[in-house]
């Protein structure tokens, strides 16, 4: 009896170890009870994000900016008793746990367990969302969704570059990620951004993003509208399909040209027909928006 007592007392100081502050301390970034020395310049942070905006700014001397190195953190400062020591999930001093998920290969910490961090080791780095949920593209050199597995279209390091458009380094970006169907992979949020200044084409191989059959439709019927004056009847131009990369002959017009292979209209015109009246009409510039 006196020995499941003792048991009792410890896992109910253990639980008061692991409350002990949750929730109270951290940053915007993430919630967690220590504070990090940075290696790089032995400035103390709330985390390495907090460092990379105050030390990789536009607002430093170029020559003097430079990113946390993650896996090089060392030294850890317990938020409530403010004790400095090497990297550990509890402090040496108070005992107090300094993040519920701990990572000792990342020296992470965070006490909001909803975001279902783990480790991938073929990431080197933590990812959030539930191991369960996510596979490692070996080529893609990234964890994507399972739903993705047999599905996705795999492009060499695939997220070790920066978004195309806000130029973030993809690869550890805290911002959701979404893959196109080419493969490329950019924020959800800039191409939600693209999709209200009505561009729908990658920005790195100007693939359309997203099923645009609805609006090839449209324009099917906008073109078959507007037949063209005598003049073009039967001028006849080369274009370029981004879309299945054909090089196809086909009717002048000035709304749009479709591919003859596979019927998109996200098109470029690769060559002058004979006379000086040609138009190019790239994708981008007849696209409007689907809604």
């Amino acid at each position: 009896m006196e020995m499941g007592f003792h048991e009792n007392e410890q896992n109910q100081e253990f639980s008061n170890l692991m409350e002990i502050g949750s929730g109270h301390y951290g940053c915007s970034h993430y919630r967690r009870r220590c504070k990090i020395r940075a290696p790089c310049c032995d400035e103390i942070f709330d985390c390495r994000h907090c460092h990379n905006e105050a030390k990789d700014s536009l607002h430093i001397e170029q020559h003097h900016r430079h990113e946390l190195p993650r896996h090089e953190v060392s030294k850890v400062i317990c938020s409530l008793c403010e004790t400095e020591q090497d990297v550990q999930q509890n402090c040496s001093n108070c005992g107090v746990c300094m993040g519920k998920y701990f990572c000792s290969k990342c020296k992470f910490f965070d006490d909001d367990l909803s975001k279902k961090q783990y480790h991938c080791d073929d990431c080197g780095i933590c990812r959030t969302g539930g191991e369960e949920n996510f596979f490692h593209c070996k080529r893609c050199r990234c964890c994507y969704s399972k739903i993705m597995e047999d599905k996705h279209r795999c492009v060499e390091g695939a997220m070790h570059h920066n978004c195309p458009v806000c130029f973030e380094y993809l690869f550890d970006s805290t911002r959701d990620i979404t893959v196109l169907q080419c493969g490329h992979t950019m924020h959800l949020e800039c191409t939600k951004d693209m999709g209200l200044h009505n561009r729908y084409t990658c920005p790195v191989c100007s693939k359309s993003i997203c099923d645009m059959s609805n609006l090839w439709k449209k324009l099917d019927e906008e073109v078959a509208a507007y037949p063209m004056p005598k003049l073009y009847e039967n001028k006849m131009v080369w274009i370029l399909c981004n879309d299945c990369g054909s090089n196809t002959n086909v009717r002048f017009h000035l709304i749009a040209h479709k591919c003859s292979s596979c019927g998109s209209y996200n098109t470029r015109q690769t060559q002058r027909g004979s006379d000086s009246h040609s138009c190019s009409s790239g994708m981008l510039q007849v696209v409007g928006s689907t809604g």
